[in-house]
């Protein structure tokens, strides 16, 4: 597989199968060094199993990939160290401070900057809940603080795997911040969603459905190549096309 200089990840042909049922069906793409890349899709697309592929979690039943120049085959222990990633369901220690917790994860990458555990901690504002008990924190400040985790060891790649469901219009709006503030600093992202507006959100998406890549390319793109006004136009017409061209 030939491999962009510029990309931090690239895919090509990748498949999952959990015996007889195929959760990510052939699908390429490649995310650049420095964007914010979007899986749009409904639950069941196979974002969150593209995600832990990814992430190093789940290996691959065919197909080829790097992340970070890290093969997804078979280097999936460096990928592992050297990606942030947040997942759907949250992974903290109730029994420890928020501090605690971001600095655990630091240490299990090997990366204790506390200069920079300050600086994440201002990043999510969550300086003045540093102290508090994880179990005594909202819902939404439980996402601050597994975000915050993510980036505990300084990850030049983040997968966020949904980091908005279940928060507030004015949370969701406060994590793309953080998140344009990371891609303007050089880290890459790639982030899973079911919700249309935050697509927009994104330098270059990919629309999921039951497996497979509909379609890839910046939100005008997508719009022009379907001739929709709107991303949700473009989603349902890209589906329906893909049905028609016999995916059953």
């Amino acid at each position: 597989m030939k491999i962009s200089q510029n990309s931090a990840v690239e895919v090509q042909d990748l498949v999952k199968r959990f015996g007889s049922f195929t959760a990510v069906n052939h699908i390429s793409f490649h995310v650049e060094s420095g964007r914010v890349f979007g899986f749009l899709g409904p639950n069941g697309a196979g974002k969150s199993t593209t995600i832990k592929i990814l992430c190093g979690i789940l290996t691959p039943t065919s197909g080829t990939g790097t992340v970070g120049g890290f093969d997804v085959l078979t280097q999936q222990n460096k990928i592992r160290q050297n990606i942030g990633y947040m997942s759907q369901k949250f992974s903290l220690y109730e029994d420890l401070t928020v501090r605690e917790n971001i600095t655990f994860f630091a240490e299990m990458c090997g990366r204790i900057d506390r200069a920079w555990i300050d600086e994440v901690l201002e990043l999510v504002e969550l300086k003045d809940r540093s102290r508090s008990l994880v179990r005594t924190l909202s819902g939404g400040l439980k996402q601050r603080t597994s975000l915050a985790c993510s980036l505990a060891h300084k990850p030049r790649l983040l997968l966020l795997d949904e980091p908005t469901v279940g928060i507030d219009p004015q949370l969701r709006a406060t994590f793309w911040s953080y998140f344009r503030q990371l891609a303007s600093s050089g880290v890459t992202l790639i982030v899973s969603s079911h919700v249309m507006d935050e697509a927009e959100r994104c330098d270059r998406l990919g629309f999921m459905r039951l497996g497979k890549l509909l379609a890839e390319g910046s939100a005008s793109e997508l719009r022009d190549q379907a001739n929709a006004r709107t991303l949700e136009e473009a989603f349902l017409r890209f589906a329906v096309g893909n049905m028609e061209g016999g995916e059953g």
